[in-house]
């Protein structure tokens, strides 16, 4: 008797057990069942080919996925950084949709409409999606996440597919600031002049792991990863150097250098925070006008390229002219319509229009009041960026 309550008792167990992971396997094509994703990793998730009820009606952008056929995920950023992910699928094509929570519940906010869309592909053309630092296809940018901030990802297929998904999962903490160097030294020769890079954040003079971007000599060319950078220099060139830190406003410079002298760039780079502002080298147009100097695209691509890596930010463009005396009409509208057509470039290369805002300052605001030298006067004209809250 004793056997038969134990025997009962463990089949008892067992049932509820197998029940229970076959409600979750069923469950994870619902939000409320989503997968919650932990640590990196490659991971094989499976379609269970059998629709769910639908919690995105109210979003009429997603009228197009297949909800006959999802997976859902869940992700809650243990610390600030950044997030890349690889989804693919033997199956025709592979939609993504990557909601984030405002508040508190977010399977509620997205049956409500209110949980925000960071990222989506909707299209039935490919059977790859994600997210990286390269574009191209279903991969769209990575995502920023804060300490806590909490994401959804669906991943909906063909109806009645059990295709594998195959899932490869990476979250790049944000971990800047070193109290040691990484050196990176290219020379070749000890007892030639050397060109240096050396990366800083602008307070505390700390160094600061960069990624670094060479353009100019084939034998200089490339992207480097470090704090402090050495070079031999073949011949006298210019190159193009491009700096780039996490959470921190890029830096760009056109420099000379020579292989019979020592040279050196050093770049103190700014964190962003709202209220801080960035002005924009080089942003040229022509004079008198609004129209964007064609030497000018490439700042603002790399201006691009920033808003897009940091999708969070929102910014105040900020345009400044160069006159004497008191501000004119004329200087007036000619920053105003300067600081609108850099807000129109960046609309039409994809940056959200909400996230932008234009203003001219006239030359109401001088770096320097009374310019003795042309490079005075130039800085006078210029395009800023403000970080909003």
């Amino acid at each position: 008797m004793t056997k038969l309550i134990i025997l009962s008792l463990l089949l008892f167990l067992s049932l509820g057990i197998y029940s229970q992971r076959t409600r979750t396997a069923e469950g994870m094509n619902t939000c409320q069942g989503a997968i919650n994703i932990f640590d990196d990793g490659n991971f094989r998730l499976e379609f269970t080919g059998s629709k769910s009820k639908s919690s995105i009606e109210s979003y009429p952008s997603l009228n197009s996925i297949d909800e006959k056929n999802e997976i859902w995920c869940a992700f809650v950023a243990g610390r600030s950084g950044e997030l890349t992910f690889n989804a693919n699928t033997k199956a025709q094509y592979l939609q993504m949709v990557v909601f984030q929570q405002n508040k508190n519940d977010i399977c509620s906010e997205i049956k409500n409409g209110v949980a925000e869309i960071k990222r989506l592909h909707v299209k039935k053309d490919n059977s790859t999606v994600g997210l990286d630092y390269q574009i191209g296809g279903g991969i769209l940018y990575s995502l920023k996440l804060k300490e806590g901030d909490k994401i959804l990802i669906l991943f909906a297929t063909e109806s009645e597919s059990k295709a594998k998904l195959v899932l490869s999962w990476r979250f790049h903490e944000h971990t800047p600031q070193v109290t040691e160097e990484k050196i990176v030294d290219r020379r070749d020769d000890d007892f030639a002049p050397t060109f240096s890079v050396l990366v800083r954040d602008k307070f505390s003079q700390k160094p600061l792991i960069a990624s670094l971007s060479v353009e100019g000599h084939k034998s200089l060319n490339g992207i480097y990863t470090g704090s402090d950078f050495f070079f031999n220099v073949p011949r006298t060139i210019e190159l193009i150097v491009k700096c780039e830190v996490p959470g921190y406003f890029f830096k760009d410079e056109i420099k000379k250098v020579s292989s019979f002298e020592d040279s050196e760039i050093i770049f103190e780079l700014e964190q962003i925070s709202p209220g801080k502002s960035i002005k924009i080298e080089d942003i040229e147009f022509v004079q008198g006008t609004s129209e964007i100097a064609p030497n000018s695209i490439p700042k603002l691509k790399r201006l691009k390229d920033f808003l897009a890596l940091n999708s969070d930010i929102n910014i105040e463009i900020q345009g400044h002219v160069f006159a004497l005396g008191e501000n004119s009409y004329i200087g007036q509208k000619v920053s105003e319509a300067r600081a609108k057509r850099v807000l129109k470039y960046l609309v039409e290369n994809g940056i959200s229009k909400s996230r932008l805002s234009a203003v001219g300052y006239g030359n109401t605001q001088p770096i320097f009041p009374e310019p003795k030298f042309f490079y005075e006067e130039q800085a006078n004209r210029r395009v800023e960026i403000l970080v909003m809250d």
